[in-house]
């Protein structure tokens, strides 16, 4: 298994850069976010409430946000009435060892997984190889990057930097060396590669008697835990294996069953454009001959408490993980989710990393920065998070943190020299005489060339227009 992660990847600016250049990247995203965004628009339209629901989905999630640790108390008692054991972990960290411990009571070496963000987030993976554990990924997209030794770009669909052609050659290459190959003469055919796929995961998913899982709601009245997918391999991995883990982030709670009714009808039509998931597993604790006879879970924290602390940046703990906003984001459609440098990309992950993880690194303070602000993200979110006020909250915090570190910046130093020609309207005056003059020195063909030193960053990543020769403030004293 790949024991590849996120850590020390370059900051987003440098990384999108890498990812413009891939014409196959741009080329895979455009076609597959389009189409994705086609199918969500008409399902959505066919609800006449739509913007009501939106309105009901915020309004719960808020709610329960609230009153949180009421919500978490009253999920443990369900859980632990209902035959489960609930365990409590501060960090990533600490989630790894609880799972390792639990899957090393049972005596096995292989677990089968379920397409899990929280697992991701903590990279349990590598958690468990080090510890002599093989983790199989069984949802189809998740196969594919683990089997390529990749990171997954998507949060709805983790292979999708990858086009058929590409996947074909993962198949062919790397199933053999994790059990079944690839049939002999395996085409880029859809149907024929999902096939090799239920090939290749059939010995696991009847071998296997450990199942790690997430869960996309907990519901605290009952202690349910919920997984909606669309392809049924999630519902082998919760009914087969002896012993069920489940790792899930403490804001994946919702009140009671009424509120789940409606992520149910929000979530299927936001993430894959379709009017319900083809698959909802719901379980509560453990029932005699029925699936799991153990079943475990882990409440992660993981960062979300600090965020929850944040007026303006707990909207990000909202999230219900659809993906709609990657897929009209035209920064991700451009450079893909690996330039993110996390588990989230896309705007959400713009936001969400950098709470959950802090800005102590050149990625995560970079993130905030990698939007347009368009709003097109606010304007699809299923739970109306204001993703680019939060975008704008987050770049002041770490303005504000770099003036606590007084590490001399270029970018400070401009801000002060501006500040100081723009407070005096003789300065502005001759600034921008002596600015059209440059510019149009340094013109070509109506546009302005390379600049000269450290601005040479500035024109080479933007086309902009010559100056005009007579500026506005100088139009205004001739005519009037």
């Amino acid at each position: 298994m790949s024991d590849s992660t996120y850590l020390g990847m370059p900051p987003f600016p440098e990384a999108a850069r890498t990812a413009l250049g891939d014409t196959q990247l741009r080329s895979n995203l455009a076609h597959a976010t389009d189409t994705i965004r086609r199918k969500r628009a008409a399902v959505v339209a066919e609800v006449d409430d739509w913007e009501e629901l939106r309105e009901a989905g915020r309004a719960v999630k808020e709610r329960t946000l609230r009153h949180l640790d009421t919500y978490l108390v009253r999920l443990e008692e369900r859980v632990t009435a209902a035959g489960g054991q609930v365990h409590w972990a501060r960090d990533g960290a600490e989630a790894g060892r609880i799972v390792t411990e639990l899957v090393r009571a049972t005596g096995e070496s292989e677990v089968v997984k379920i397409k899990s963000m929280a697992t991701q987030e903590i990279e349990l993976n590598e958690t468990l190889a080090e510890a002599g554990i093989a983790a199989y990924e069984t949802d189809l997209a998740e196969l594919i990057v683990q089997l390529g030794d990749d990171h997954p770009s998507h949060i709805l669909v983790p292979a999708i930097h990858r086009n058929r052609a590409e996947i074909r050659e993962i198949f062919v290459r790397e199933m053999g060396a994790y059990g079944t190959p690839a049939p002999d003469g395996l085409t880029d055919d859809p149907a024929r590669l999902a096939e090799a796929a239920r090939l290749h995961l059939r010995e696991k998913f009847l071998r296997a008697k450990v199942g790690i899982s997430g869960a996309n709601f907990l519901v605290a009245d009952t202690g349910t835990a919920v997984v909606v997918e669309s392809e049924g391999n999630g519902r082998m991995c919760l009914t087969l294996p002896e012993t069920l883990i489940s790792v899930v982030g403490i804001e994946k709670i919702v009140p009671s069953w009424q509120d789940l009714e409606v992520f149910l009808q929000l979530l299927p039509r936001s993430s894959t454009g379709e009017r319900m998931n083809p698959y909802t597993s719901t379980w509560t604790g453990t029932t005699e001959g029925d699936g799991p006879s153990t079943f475990h879970l882990v409440l992660l924290d993981g960062g979300r408490s600090d965020t929850l602390a944040d007026r303006i940046g707990r909207q990000a703990l909202n999230c219900i993980r659809c993906s709609a906003c990657l897929n009209v984001c035209p920064v991700y459609e451009r450079v893909g989710g690996h330039a993110y440098g996390s588990v989230y990309p896309g705007p959400i992950g713009a936001i969400l990393g950098p709470q959950l993880r802090g800005t102590d690194t050149l990625l995560d303070r970079s993130l905030p920065y990698a939007s347009t602000l368009c709003g097109a993200c606010y304007e699809v979110c299923p739970v109306k998070i204001n993703i680019p006020e939060v975008l704008v909250h987050l770049r002041a915090q770490v303005v504000d943190e770099g003036r606590e570190r007084r590490v001399p910046k270029a970018e400070r130093m401009a801000m002060a020299a501006a500040r100081w020609v723009l407070s005096d309207p003789a300065r502005l005056a001759a600034a921008q005489r002596t600015g059209a003059l440059g510019g149009r020195l340094l013109s070509r063909r109506g546009r302005i060339g390379r600049l000269p030193g450290p601005l040479s960053p500035w024109s080479d990543t933007r086309d902009a227009p010559s100056p005009a020769r007579e500026s506005f403030r100088a139009w205004w004293k001739r005519t009037h």
